[in-house]
């Protein structure tokens, strides 16, 4: 399934976030959308996921969402949202019950996202037992769970330390080359954006345009840390974003 965003504009109140945003996300593919602080990346994501409506500009689901699945978007959050007082395999039961899902059927699916993610053995902890990136590995099994035509990843990595995103980043590759998915990530790490992104939406300072769309050939799996390929694309993305996120910054901190 593929979503198309046109003419994409939007107002709170006097202040303009957004403004002309057209933008196709073609099925398969992982999108990542960058920008200076304030420019309306996550918004861009929850109108994409329905949670708001823009005031001008639709967005388009076009084509049919993959067999089984149960909900067509499916949001990845960077704070994980599990609850606290079911283990890891009652959180991703947890989606499966909204649809009816219960027994051997609910058992199987579990089981084949936690080995997905590398979780197998840990389908009976509580979340408090587990690490930042074992949580946030388990917030991927529950969206894989509802087999989702696009997740919409909101900063997923931003609470890691940098060690733990470079192994969620590679899981996230292994996931995709698996079983290739489309996703919307919303990132301000230019690292992640040039890793996982098969092209990158760079947006301007608010309201936010697009800048630039940088498409990215290499293969996902042919991309590593200290890719000079890759830190090319990063500097040049950098370059497009350095003056306007100083710019933000400080009209952030003058506020």
């Amino acid at each position: 399934m593929d979503i198309r965003l046109s003419g994409v504009s939007h107002s709170y109140g006097q202040l303009e976030v957004m403004r002309d945003i057209t933008l196709d996300i073609p099925a398969g593919k992982i999108v990542c959308i960058v920008g200076p602080s304030g420019c309306g990346k996550s918004t861009l994501l929850r109108f994409i996921g329905g949670l708001e409506r823009p005031d001008k500009g639709e967005v388009l689901q076009m084509g049919e969402p993959p067999q089984g699945c149960l909900n067509p978007l499916t949001f990845i959050f960077q704070d994980f949202a599990l609850l606290p007082w079911r283990s890891v395999r009652g959180n991703i039961s947890l989606v499966l019950e909204d649809h009816g899902i219960q027994g051997a059927e609910a058992r199987a699916i579990i089981d084949d996202v936690l080995a997905r993610t590398k979780l197998s053995d840990f389908g009976d902890a509580l979340p408090k037992q587990l690490s930042g990136g074992m949580k946030q590995r388990v917030a991927i099994a529950r969206a894989l769970a509802v087999k989702p035509a696009v997740m919409l990843m909101d900063e997923p990595l931003s609470a890691l330390d940098s060690q733990t995103r470079e192994l969620l980043m590679d899981d996230l590759i292994g996931l995709w080359t698996r079983t290739p998915f489309t996703a919307v990530y919303v990132t301000h790490n230019l690292a992640e954006a040039v890793r996982l992104g098969h092209s990158i939406v760079v947006l301007s300072r608010r309201p936010g345009e697009i800048r630039e769309i940088v498409h990215l050939d290499k293969p996902l799996t042919e991309r590593s840390f200290g890719d000079p390929d890759l830190d090319a694309q990063q500097k040049h993305l950098w370059t497009l974003m350095r003056d306007e996120a100083r710019a933000a910054d400080a009209e952030l901190i003058d506020v």
